[in-house]
């Protein structure tokens, strides 16, 4: 192997973290000397990110666990990075999602802020960074850290809005401070139990150590600040102000990982750190997080169904994703943790591309309000295209990913006999679909009583027109949005055909032996 190729392949797992945060750094900096270098440099950043995370994902599909020790040092005194096949999908996802969404959002963010693009760009780059920290650390501290980075990024991203997004994002820095909290105390716990912050020896520590009430107070802290983080139904309040008054470039990218890396999280603390025996052999634990998730499905599912703004809907629609992929989880059986770990990537690029699609409709019309999506289908026909698609894979239609993981969660919660759990699914893919098509019957058949208005005549100018070309060209978003809003479309499809390779081959190899 090439010299320069086998020293990228040892240092990928933090390549992958260290890569675009020092990239971000550069983007910050431009604000000082050059604003034009400020999206190159976050552009590489998460280009090198999305390559480290293929390399990774090449590697672990043949079988390879990668490890890397922080300054050489090893674990428990060093800070590790492990990568295994789950984590690796996850990683790749969330670069992937970063950068189709950093282009598209290009445009609109220059516009939006203006002078205050680069520290846009900047934090834009390390909110993906603490992420992919996050996924990549196997040190529970470290997690923490990351977990803070990815949050303190996250607060200043919504506040850039405006209106009411500062208070949104207030509101979030408060949620968020106390799911952290939990989780902190939670890690303290287990350091005074264990004497350790690595997830491989401490998970030695407590198979040798056997049943013990602090780490079972450990188990509930670190669950109970996960769960604020993720959003789960009924600690969800912070999450759909936060989504509907961000920027959209933010809300894009928020919505479709935010919430996923947490639940990755909560389903690599109990698959690898804790025993299993804690979480699932009482039944007392499993069996009330599965009927938390199944009531969150209805409340979430009920709550969209009141909305009057298309993109304050969609933030209510994350709110049961979230629960399906926790219920899922906890239903205990392989069928439930595949559909669960599975929905994490198919969720993530169908929120991404629905939220895109929002965003173009935004862009055009300068509103989101149901009155405001009439005709749609006549003057923006490939961003309701994909729109459909990304529509018609929350509902659950094959052949696109949504069917697939969805049809994993059904499959385990009957195999559970958690019929509650079942008939949600099945209900919220109604509502959904009710949802969908009540946007798609007034963007098809009824047709706008007034014009644009200014909001159009101003971004007609953006698009390169031509004498003889019809009015329904120039009503699309621009090219820079569209073409990424397709390829994520596109994905979707893509994403429901690679199902069994990626249950196979990422997904499988994660869950424990004695998960049946």
């Amino acid at each position: 192997m090439d010299p320069i190729m086998m020293e990228f392949s040892q240092h990928s797992p933090v390549l992958i973290v260290m890569a675009p945060f020092l990239l971000g750094m550069a983007a910050a900096a431009a604000g000082w000397a050059n604003r034009k270098w400020a999206f190159p440099m976050a552009f590489l950043g998460l280009l090198s990110g999305l390559i480290a995370a293929i390399h990774m994902l090449i590697k672990t599909a043949k079988g390879e666990i990668l490890v890397y020790h922080m300054a050489g040092w090893l674990p428990p005194f060093g800070i590790a990075y492990r990568i295994d096949t789950f984590s690796a999908l996850i990683l790749t996802a969330i670069m992937a999602v970063a950068l189709i969404n950093l282009v598209a959002s290009r445009a609109s963010a220059e516009k939006d802020f203006t002078e205050k693009a680069p520290a846009w760009y900047a934090l834009y780059v390390f909110f993906v960074s603490g992420l992919a920290g996050m996924v990549a650390t196997e040190d529970i501290f470290n997690l923490y850290v990351l977990l803070e980075i990815a949050s303190l990024s996250a607060y200043a991203l919504i506040g850039m809005g405006h209106n009411r997004a500062p208070f949104a994002a207030l509101n979030y820095l408060l949620m968020g401070t106390i799911g952290a909290s939990f989780y902190l105390m939670g890690v303290a716990y287990i350091y005074i139990a264990t004497g350790s912050l690595n997830m491989t020896d401490i998970a030695v520590i407590l198979q040798e150590m056997g049943p013990n009430p602090t780490i079972t107070m450990a188990f509930a802290l670190c669950m109970t600040g996960l769960l604020a983080k993720m959003a789960a139904f009924p600690v969800h309040g912070w999450l759909p102000n936060a989504y509907t008054f961000a920027p959209d470039a933010t809300t894009n990218v928020m919505a479709a990982l935010t919430t996923k890396v947490s639940i990755y999280i909560m389903i690599r603390l109990v698959l690898s750190l804790f025993p299993l025996s804690l979480a699932f052999d009482t039944g007392i634990i499993a069996d009330a997080m599965v009927w938390l998730a199944t009531i969150g499905i209805f409340a979430g599912a009920f709550m969209a169904l009141a909305q009057k703004s298309f993109k304050r809907m969609l933030t209510y629609i994350v709110v049961v994703e979230v629960a399906y992929m926790v219920g899922g989880f906890w239903l205990g059986n392989r069928a439930g943790m595949t559909g669960a770990m599975l929905h994490i990537l198919n969720d993530a690029a169908m929120t991404l591309c629905v939220f895109m699609a929002v965003a173009n409709i935004r862009a055009r019309r300068g509103a989101d309000a149901f009155s405001d999506l009439k005709g749609l289908f006549q003057t923006m026909p490939f961003s309701m295209g994909a729109l459909v698609i990304s529509g018609l894979a929350i509902i659950g239609i094959p052949p696109t990913c949504g069917f697939f993981s969805k049809w994993y969660l059904i499959s385990g919660g009957i195999e559970a006999g958690h019929w509650g759990f079942v008939i949600a699914l099945l209900s919220a893919s109604i509502i959904n679909a009710i949802l969908f098509f009540k946007v798609f019957e007034i963007a098809f058949f009824e047709v706008p009583a007034e014009t644009f208005g200014q909001n159009s005549r101003e971004h007609e100018s953006d698009h390169h027109t031509h004498h003889g070309l019809p009015s329904l060209a120039m009503a699309e978003a621009r090219i820079s949005m569209l073409i990424p809003l397709i390829i994520m479309a596109l994905t979707l499809l893509a994403l429901g055909f690679m199902t069994g390779g990626i249950v196979n081959l990422f997904i499988d190899p994660a869950i424990p032996g004695q998960v049946l």
